[in-house]
């Protein structure tokens, strides 16, 4: 699907284009979900209608999520509402994005007011580049006592509180995300995004299953980062929370520690990467797919995968389904036939796909397991492993960067990196038992 604006950038490269203003202005949605917070939308629409962005380039949509009582708006505001059926935050801003028309989306939560160039700032990046997600800054203040239709420049500054140090912290080592990897989606606030709606359509909307607070965000964010999302922060778009961080709140109440465990249960089982999901239990997400492409006979792709999970334990490994019935008691072996109709099933694609041409022995695992770590961070997209005569043994491929080369039909957006390796090919019948006993 071609985008309609923009262009891409290799990476996350997008310091490329500092400065750099959009020559058309897209049209944006606002996109504020809703829940019996009157006084705090307020505020935030009172902001919304103070923003530097053209008004008639600009959208505001409140969702309301089935508060007892249907909030008021003013005129011009669209409001759309759903079934109060519990925390459906993920639900609202898919019902969000489906009543706007604008091309790009900006997500804020009623509570968190924008300052006057919030949209106009948020929104620069996205309408050069469609692949771009990028998050403001969330400070945070007492509104207590100060009116909603005050410049929440002013109150803001004259109400603030600490701002989370943890998050700060992370931006300040990544550069403001242009040193993103594979975890930076911890950083990604759902209450102050902006992307494109065609990115949007490419990675999907967010995930319904999540019904308590927090975690649709980041699920979302990590999953737009397998699809190719180019992440920014952009510190100088600043919205002002109604309160403190939720972090930085009283910890009286013991089931605030009972909500986060549960949005960390659920999170490991949707991103599978390294430090997300569990330290030996697998996630129902994929994180690495091997697929061996030739079998040779069942001595040699048992020897083969064997010596693969050994680097890669946690990797779905996929096999001919011819041998698939040598490895019926490891659930992380599967035959291509299953492995395809999973696939159809699958909300998230795999963060690295490692093709092995014909079977191989893979005895120094150091070279494959570096190349699986450090593919799609920064320009690096694939690792292709020759044999001592040239021939192709292995690749090692980012989904990230293959599908943005798809998109754009560049192979410069990510480079390749070519080395010979010394694993051993298995042309011949190897010898089992001595591969297991440990003398051959």
């Amino acid at each position: 699907m071609t985008a309609p604006f923009g262009r891409a950038v290799p990476g996350n490269r997008w310091d490329l284009l500092d400065g750099e203003q959009p020559t058309t202005l897209p049209t944006v949605s606002v996109i504020v979900p809703y829940f019996r917070q009157q006084r705090e939308l307020d505020r935030t629409l009172a902001a919304l209608a103070r923003q530097s962005y053209p008004a008639d380039l600009l959208e505001v949509v409140v969702v309301d999520d089935g508060s007892p009582k249907t909030p008021t708006v003013p005129d011009g505001v669209v409001l759309v509402r759903q079934e109060d059926l519990g925390f459906r935050l993920a639900a609202a801003r898919n019902l969000g994005i489906r009543s706007s028309h604008g091309d790009v989306l900006c997500f804020l939560d009623a509570d968190t007011a924008p300052e006057p160039e919030y949209v106009a700032r948020l929104t620069r990046l996205v309408a050069l580049v469609p692949e771009a997600v990028t998050v403001g800054r969330r400070r945070h203040a007492d509104f207590t006592g100060a009116s909603v239709t005050e410049p929440v420049e002013v109150a803001g500054p004259a109400g603030q509180l600490p701002e989370p140090s943890w998050l700060q912290n992370a931006y300040d080592r990544s550069h403001d995300l242009l040193d993103s990897d594979d975890r930076s989606y911890r950083y990604v606030i759902g209450a102050v995004i902006a992307c494109s709606r065609w990115f949007v359509e490419q990675v999907g909307g967010f995930d319904e299953r999540f019904r308590e607070y927090g975690g649709e965000d980041w699920e979302w964010a990590h999953r737009a980062w397998v699809g190719g999302a180019v992440f920014a922060h952009v510190p100088d778009a600043v919205a002002w929370h109604d309160g403190p961080e939720w972090s930085g709140r009283s910890d009286d109440d013991p089931g605030r520690r009972v909500t986060k465990n549960a949005e960390t249960l659920a999170l490991a089982d949707a991103i599978p990467v390294r430090e997300s999901r569990g330290r030996a239990i697998r996630s129902v997400a994929d994180d690495v797919v091997v697929r061996l492409l030739s079998a040779g006979s069942d001595a040699r792709a048992y020897v083969c995968v064997d010596t693969v999970l050994r680097a890669l334990p946690t990797a779905r490994v996929v096999v001919p389904d011819e041998v698939a019935p040598v490895f019926a008691a490891d659930q992380r072996v599967i035959g291509s036939a299953d492995h395809d109709r999973s696939v159809e099933n699958a909300r998230l694609p795999p963060r690295v796909t490692v093709t092995i041409e014909r079977p191989v022995r893979i005895d120094e695992p150091g070279d494959l397991v570096e190349a699986v770590d450090t593919v799609g961070l920064g320009t690096l997209g694939s690792v292709h492993f020759d044999d001592v005569e040239g021939a192709a043994l292995v690749r090692v491929v980012s989904n990230r960067a293959g599908r943005r080369r798809a998109r754009w039909t560049d192979d410069e957006l990510f480079s390749t990196r070519r080395q010979q390796s010394a694993w051993r090919p298995l042309d011949e019948e190897p010898g089992l038992a001595a591969y297991l006993g440990g003398w051959g």
